[in-house]
């Protein structure tokens, strides 16, 4: 009731709880059903600025080079675009680890949801851990339990990496902090949605196209945005 009686005055209605219950049980509402505790989209919701996920994003160069980038952060992109190497052994995935340490970029991390990859191993996970961060792994073959993580590859292969021939690693890294740094909202969301979060309707003699990556990739955005 307390929850209904301040959207109430915010909205500019000021009605007491007793009158408030009394119109609800009127009209059979009975109080909403809760759980244990929020589902898993909810969680993620709710935490997503503070949830660091891990997945690999492994690219094949046009000269038959492997390139990988590991990082990609629930709620806005961190330092995938700068992390990208031939040769992810252990030890270099330990070091990007250690690099978004110094850099202050896992102040705000409280979770890292992970795989069970081999090349994640106990010293990295105490660098996130040493940040008080706590690691999340998730099951054996389910990477529905990394969906960001897995979306924001999905988006980036889709969207860009198979339409253009990535010569190398700084061509690789150059396309991703463009891609990323121009559509962080979007390239995460499921069917290329923004979030609808504090969204207003723009009146279309407003609304500006915009394109980067060489016009792969066309954005639409009010003029004050």
């Amino acid at each position: 009731m307390i929850r209904v009686k301040g959207e109430l005055h915010g909205l500019g209605y000021r009605l007491g709880a007793t009158t408030i219950r009394s119109i609800l049980r009127k009209a059979e509402i009975g109080p909403a059903p809760r759980g244990d505790g929020p589902t898993w989209p909810e969680f993620l919701r709710a935490q997503a600025k503070a949830i660091l996920a891990c997945d690999f994003l492994t690219v094949e160069t046009a000269f038959l080079k492997t390139c990988t980038s590991p990082f990609h952060q629930v709620g806005h992109e961190t330092g995938a675009a700068r992390r990208v190497t031939p040769n992810p052994d252990r030890g270099w995935i330990t070091q990007q680890a250690r690099n978004l340490a110094m850099e202050n970029e896992l102040g705000n991390v409280r979770f890292l949801i992970r795989d069970r990859d081999a090349k994640f191993t106990r010293s990295f996970d105490e660098v996130f851990r040493s940040e008080g961060s706590r690691v999340v792994q998730t099951p054996v073959r389910a990477p529905k339990a990394n969906a960001y993580a897995e979306r924001f590859v999905r988006t980036i292969r889709s969207e860009l990496l198979d339409l253009v021939f990535v010569v190398g690693r700084r061509h690789l890294i150059s396309l991703l902090h463009e891609a990323t740094t121009t559509d962080t909202d979007r390239i995460g969301g499921i069917g290329l949605r923004r979030s609808m979060f504090g969204a207003t309707t723009v009146p279309i003699e407003e609304i500006r196209r915009t394109r980067s990556v060489g016009g792969l990739i066309t954005e639409y955005r009010g003029v004050a945005a």
